[in-house]
């Protein structure tokens, strides 16, 4: 169903995958937009049990396009350091092909938006009193993988695998 990885050797581990998605600040989600176009938006998230969560507004661009079209993808890039000399860059991502949901349950959606707060800001106190503020005019959106993959520059590859010199 989904490409095998052109260049393979390339392609990173579960395991590194995993943390590219734990620790990323920063997601991109793709969607079908409006008449065919994609459109993508930075959007800060938390990769918690399995599932990307993602806070938003009732209404919008986004809800819009998953009420039409919940097939998703979402991208987090950990590297990208232009190495000059060799023309390339020095990069490291994760990408998740995935279907989005709108949480409708208020429970589901505190529990969501309560450990993406928490991964950016550890106090819980202060968490716990904005969803409270919020927790009626916002919105949480699911994305349930289909199919995760990582992949790094061969230049990456190459420096972590050698060792170094006595």
């Amino acid at each position: 169903m989904f490409r095998p990885m052109r260049r393979s050797k390339q392609q990173l581990s579960d395991k590194r995958v995993s943390e590219i998605l734990e620790n990323g600040k920063t997601g991109i989600l793709a969607v079908n937009g409006d008449n065919g176009f994609p459109y993508t938006v930075p959007v800060n998230y938390v990769y918690f049990n399995g599932k990307i969560y993602i806070h938003c507004a009732k209404e919008g661009h986004k809800i819009d396009a998953i009420k039409a079209n919940n097939k998703v993808s979402f991208c987090v890039i950990d590297s990208d350091e232009v190495f000059a000399e060799k023309l390339t860059t020095l990069y490291r991502s994760a990408v998740v092909f995935g279907k989005a949901e709108i949480l409708n349950e208020k429970d589901k959606t505190e529990q969501a938006v309560t450990a993406l707060g928490l991964k950016y800001n550890p106090d819980r106190e202060f968490i716990e009193k904005e969803i409270s503020k919020f927790i009626d005019t916002m919105c949480c959106i699911e994305i349930t993988p289909s199919h995760i993959t990582g992949k790094e520059a061969v230049e990456l590859s190459v420096r972590q695998t050698k060792t170094p010199q006595c």
